[in-house]
């Protein structure tokens, strides 16, 4: 438990002020294409942030699987503005505040609102992942990030390092 509370107090905080360098936005662009670098560009740039921690932890661990390497690139892409979502800071408080106290309040949460949008992030992004053309196991990945106990290697891979960063 006390892992976890500092996990999201760092998360907090680097979201606060998060950053880039242009090498790691291009090696993102690169790695996405044309198609989908604008899933990418519509996240929040502190998802941006956590998206590109998540690709950096894959590829020191010596992951090249360019599907799994992606889909750490679009894993929150939900929580963007082409899937339709207007998540701010408040909203990812309440949300990681409900899930840990009362996550009955969150279900079924359904709609536009930014909670709505925290909620249904996998699934609004496989949607729009799939709707610009990203592949298959891509949109696979990025629908199932958050599955309980991960049956496949690459999602298991994807999971440990999203909780990581």
């Amino acid at each position: 438990m006390f892992s976890r509370s500092l996990y999201r107090t760092r998360q907090f905080l680097g979201a606060l002020r998060p950053s880039f360098d242009s090498n790691q936005r291009s090696e993102a662009a690169e790695l996405l294409g044309e198609r989908l670098w604008p899933l990418f560009e519509s996240m929040s740039v502190r998802d941006q942030r956590h998206s590109m921690d998540t690709y950096r932890l894959l590829k020191e661990q010596g992951q090249r699987d360019g599907d799994l390497l992606m889909a750490a690139l679009l894993h929150d892409v939900g929580k963007g503005r082409i899937a339709g979502a207007n998540v701010r800071l408040w909203h990812r408080v309440a949300y990681v505040l409900l899930s840990a106290t009362a996550s009955w309040a969150l279900t079924p949460r359904t709609g536009r609102s930014g909670l709505s949008a925290l909620h249904q992030h996998a699934e609004r992004g496989a949607v729009v992942a799939e709707a610009l053309g990203a592949p298959p196991a891509v949109i696979d990945l990025i629908r199932r990030h958050h599955e309980a106990d991960a049956p496949d290697e690459p999602l298991r891979l994807l999971r440990s390092a999203d909780d990581s960063c």
